[in-house]
């Protein structure tokens, strides 16, 4: 008896798409602020880059789960 295989989800290659806009969106918004944070003292500006370079995960997290499950939270 054959494994039994899954047929291919539209939603991973749809997410994919979506985390591809977001991402341009999310730099470009960053981007736009590049004036006001290079008038900063250097040690700030290190501080807001950083923060920006990992605050854009935390909205990904139902997308992620969305494409692996096709639920936007967690059962409960």
């Amino acid at each position: 008896m054959e494994p039994h295989i899954p047929e291919p989800s539209w939603r991973k290659p749809v997410g994919v798409l979506g985390l591809l806009a977001y991402l341009v969106l999310y730099a470009g918004l960053v981007a736009s602020f590049a004036a006001t944070l290079s008038a900063l003292p250097t040690v700030l500006m290190i501080v807001a880059y950083v923060v920006a370079g990992l605050a854009w995960t935390l909205p990904l997290k139902p997308l992620f789960l969305w494409m692996n499950t096709g639920r936007w939270t967690l059962r409960k």
